[in-house]
């Protein structure tokens, strides 16, 4: 979300495509990004200085060994066709196996956000025994290959349907962040600018299951959330406020 626009992906075998939308859910119009394919991107983010990222860094399987952020230019969002200024890529040391044991599939990736320069990755747990585990990486937002960092391991629910991370953000004066689950989001404050997962954890039940896949602030307190279209259900746009869950 940005001036009073949103900007939507879609995942994997769709085009290379970033979505306009207005504050009336009107597509105003689509960005090709000409020069990377969309393997699977999952999750976009904004830095400080408007520049938009797009994550492409799904892995169902935990088999990729070519995870990428791309990074737009802010002077490039109003063209219909666009280079990617610069790519990231970037691997998780802790991953040795392509796929991994079942019951060490971590590494998928569907949320993330930047933040002082670093982006901050939360991975969607998909192993057998699922217990709510998700690693937090972090990845230095320059262009090259990196090793992502572990810096915490957190649990959110031991539910695979209403616990696994879908999507991430962080509010526009950097004070707080969000992660998303089909059915809750975790809120982190508190935190301090050299770490962020020092902070307080709080789960917020939003009461309304469907599949959510991506949170956005509004403003400090205002969450856009949207689902996908499954069968007659999802595909809308929600509003929460922080405050209503006090």
């Amino acid at each position: 979300y940005a001036n009073n626009l949103l900007y939507a992906i879609e995942d994997s075998g769709n085009p290379n495509e970033v979505v306009v939308i207005d504050s009336l859910a009107n597509i105003t119009r689509t960005i090709l990004i000409t020069n990377v394919e969309n393997t699977d991107w999952e999750d976009l983010t904004f830095d400080r200085n408007g520049n938009l990222y797009i994550g492409d860094f799904g892995n169902n399987d935990n088999m990729r060994k070519d995870l990428a952020i791309y990074k737009i230019n802010q002077t490039d969002l109003k063209s219909d066709k666009v280079n990617v200024a610069y790519k990231i890529t970037f691997y998780f040391p802790e991953q040795t196996d392509f796929p991994p044991k079942k019951k060490d599939l971590f590494f998928d990736v569907e949320a993330f956000f930047e933040y002082d320069n670093y982006f901050y990755l939360f991975t969607k747990n998909r192993s057998r025994g699922f217990d709510g585990t998700s690693y937090i990486y972090k990845v230095p937002n320059s262009p090259g290959h990196h090793s992502a960092t572990l810096i915490k391991k957190i649990k959110t629910c031991s539910d695979y349907h209403n616990c696994a991370i879908t999507s991430a953000t962080i509010s526009p004066d950097g004070s707080k962040f969000i992660l998303l689950s089909h059915s809750k989001v975790w809120l982190f404050e508190n935190f301090s600018k050299d770490n962020i997962t020092d902070g307080k954890m709080s789960e917020l039940n939003l009461n309304h299951y469907s599949q959510k896949e991506s949170v956005c602030f509004k403003d400090n307190d205002l969450l856009l959330i949207a689902d996908e279209k499954v069968k007659k259900t999802g595909g809308y746009l929600y509003q929460v406020s922080l405050k209503s869950f006090q």
